[in-house]
């Protein structure tokens, strides 16, 4: 069982998770910084005439003095849901819920994307969607140089394959018309970054319905790490 996640269940079409283990805050003489962010909501219109809604609600940081005390080390936690619904007159098989967060030194993210070269499990396409990339990766400890970005993915869920080797997973996968995924505390480490920071959320959804597969990502705002 990966460590870093204390707390992992599934309630019925729902999934949450709480990161627990992070970094601590150095005192009360460097106080942490809480920051509500808007969340978002886009909808999109399949080839098959299926409508994908993705909402990112009760987004927010909170941003806190790493334990190294320096400049070059900023501490964040995260927490949101992410809610899918599937509607239209084709018939949802369900999907799978991918969210995530790219942060960046010295970069701007900003677009359908990251500029300055993003790294880490996901990539997009020139409209802004996420797809993971064969080297996923999950985890929010990165080490990163002035123009530098990387992305990864909150969810790591330890399962059985067909096989019975354990297998894991960086999605939420459910079924019919509906999904979603909450986390809470979930922890960014930066060091190594002696310049601004920022973070930037992002819930890719792939939909299966009886004629499309098909790839919606939506962004959050853009936030200061320090």
């Amino acid at each position: 069982m990966n460590i870093r996640k204390t707390v992992a269940r599934v309630a019925g079409i729902g999934f949450v998770a709480t990161a627990a283990l992070g970094l601590f805050s150095t005192g009360a003489a460097n106080a942490d910084t809480f920051v509500p962010l808007p969340g978002g909501e886009i909808t999109k219109t399949l080839s098959d005439g299926t409508v994908v809604t993705v909402k990112l609600v009760g987004e927010s940081a909170n941003i806190s003095p790493s334990m190294g005390a320096t400049p070059v080390h900023r501490n964040a936690w995260v927490s949101a849901s992410a809610q899918v619904e599937i509607s239209g007159d084709t018939s949802a098989t369900g999907g799978k819920i991918f969210p995530g967060y790219v942060v960046g030194c010295q970069v701007t993210l900003n677009g359908g994307g990251a500029e300055g070269g993003v790294s880490g499990g996901a990539s997009w396409d020139s409209s802004g969607n996420v797809t993971p990339s064969a080297g996923a990766t999950t985890g929010g400890n990165l080490s990163l140089g002035p123009g530098q970005a990387k992305s990864f993915y909150v969810l790591d869920l330890e399962q059985a394959d067909d096989f019975g080797s354990e297998t894991h997973k960086v999605r939420n996968a459910f079924k019919g018309g509906s999904g979603s995924v909450t986390w809470a505390d979930e922890t960014i480490g930066l060091s190594g970054c002696g310049g601004y920071a920022q973070a930037r959320s992002f819930v890719s959804v792939e939909v299966e319905t009886d004629n499309v597969i098909s790839w919606v990502t939506l962004w959050g705002q853009p936030f200061s790490l320090g």
